[in-house]
């Protein structure tokens, strides 16, 4: 089985800037509003990375992982690509701790990939549930992110993670960053901003952050049966 080397996000533009997608033994953060297709890019890389004869651990944070949004996306495909997949579902941040530390235990021959989605969505609920402990949450998640690049770089595989967004109304215009923005930016070396368009079906992506340091790249992707992918303006 050849070496894998970079693993296809599917959308063209982006995987050209990124000479031919994410980049195993790094991590990638993909962050936008509700329903602009960040668990769809993550299970495109999924499908892709499957499709090389690798496996993939999907961590769900969310509880939202679909089996049918998967066999939409993987076609064809589908029955090899589930076989390749291990699905977890920590139920809180604490646990999500556990499972980041013990990522190398799952972790057996040929795995190509980690998916966290949402990596923030149970930090925020433990934040939630209690605003003194933000500072020690911050440091937690700051400490997770920090292992999953360690992970990502000994084990020669791509750690992938998605989030949520906030606004931040102390900047004209309102712009959105993901939760944890310092956080999850510092330690990720590609960054890819999903933001809504007048057209529900469209998104606008940003690559605001890749391997190369090249300036930020903006593609129109659409969202589909059989995943996202570009689409090209006229």
């Amino acid at each position: 089985m050849a070496v894998l080397q970079k693993i296809p996000t599917g959308c063209d533009r982006i995987d050209q800037i990124l000479s031919g997608g994410i980049q195993i033994g790094s991590v990638s953060l993909i962050y936008g509003e509700a329903e602009t297709g960040k668990t769809t890019l993550a299970m495109q890389c999924v499908v892709n990375c499957a499709r090389q004869g690798y496996k993939t651990l999907f961590v769900d944070c969310d509880n939202t992982f679909s089996v049918r949004r998967l066999s939409q996306i993987a076609s064809d495909k589908f029955k090899e690509v589930a076989e390749l997949i291990i699905l977890m579902k920590p139920n809180d941040f604490h646990e999500q701790g556990v499972v980041v530390d013990r990522l190398t235990d799952y972790m057996t021959k040929n795995f190509g990939l980690v998916v966290f989605d949402t990596v923030t969505s149970l930090y925020r609920l433990s934040v939630g549930e209690s605003a003194s402990k933000t500072f020690e949450m911050n440091r937690e998640l700051n400490r997770q992110l920090a292992v999953l690049a360690q992970v990502a770089r000994t084990q020669k595989v791509a750690v992938l993670t998605t989030s949520q967004v906030h606004s931040a109304l102390n900047r004209v215009p309102v712009s959105v960053q993901p939760v944890a923005t310092r956080v999850l930016k510092f330690w990720a070396d590609t960054v890819i901003a999903l933001n809504p368009a007048e057209n529900p079906q469209m998104v606008r992506a940003v690559l605001e952050k890749n391997p190369r340091k090249l300036q930020a790249v903006t593609c129109d992707l659409k969202i589909e049966e059989k995943g996202i992918h570009e689409y090209p303006m006229h």
